[in-house]
């Protein structure tokens, strides 16, 4: 694919991570494969994700082609933007096209971003993971690959003011491929949110003690954290879904 945009992009948020003195701890970068099609699961803690995650692939010298909801490219900016880094639309409703976009690009040897959790979680936990990593790697035949980040929920995420203030750590963790045969995609999602689990809780014990102490809220409750529990995030959730569906209708009901 010819990329006019995403290097120039890469290269200024690489000068922008320097400016705001992050560091960086980047661990088994080298699970990711130099050339071929390659599908790469990231949690989903915070809205700037898929800047960071893109991070992983760096070392092998690839570029992320992020499977992302149509809302994104509805936007009268981030669509163009999200069209020149050939990033793949998802329509929540009607997932097929995005599913047979995504197997393509795999097949023509690109590595491909997904966020199997759909939404970002509010516990810093893993939610439920959707299927469509799995099925997308094995329909396309190639590497699964995990990816936990920490730290960029710090910046940007539900419920919580930006902070971009200097001196953040992101931890990026990249765990050894898997290889699904999609013969029972939902015993193989299974597998691979327990492989990411298991990496979450190593990521979250290797961060600096020092910027997450107990309580933070940016922290699971499990770990200590102030962050909800899963079942308290999970009703915020439907609070949130159904707050959003009465917006819908007053609109709807003001246009009609």
């Amino acid at each position: 694919m010819r990329d006019i945009t995403y290097p120039p992009v890469i290269w200024t948020a690489k000068t922008l991570f320097r400016v705001l003195g992050q560091r960086f701890i980047m661990t088994g970068t080298e699970h990711v494969p130099r050339s071929g099609g390659v599908m790469l699961a990231y949690n989903h803690i915070g809205y700037v994700d898929f800047v960071y995650g893109g991070l992983a692939t760096q070392p092998s010298k690839r570029l992320v082609r992020f499977m992302a909801k149509r809302e994104i490219f509805d936007h009268p900016i981030g669509g163009p933007a999200m069209r020149s880094f050939h990033h793949i639309e998802v329509d929540r409703g009607e997932g097929v096209a995005s599913f047979h976009t995504a197997v393509d690009y795999l097949r023509q040897g690109e590595a491909v971003g997904i966020f199997p959790e759909a939404t970002i979680s509010r516990s810093m936990e893993l939610k439920e993971f959707k299927t469509g990593a799995v099925r997308i790697a094995a329909e396309a035949g190639v590497p699964l690959v995990p990816v936990i980040l920490w730290g960029t929920q710090r910046l940007m995420t539900k419920d919580h003011p930006r902070d971009f203030s200097r001196g953040k750590t992101i931890a990026i963790t990249v765990g050894e491929p898997l290889h699904p045969t999609g013969a029972d995609a939902v015993a193989e999602t299974a597998l691979l949110r327990e492989r990411m689990s298991a990496m979450l809780d190593d990521t979250i014990a290797r961060y600096p003690a020092d910027e997450q102490p107990p309580g933070s809220w940016w922290l699971p409750a499990r770990h200590g954290g102030g962050a909800p529990t899963p079942e308290e995030a999970l009703a915020l959730d439907q609070a949130e879904k159904r707050a959003r569906a009465e917006r819908r209708r007053a609109k709807q009901q003001g246009n009609a």
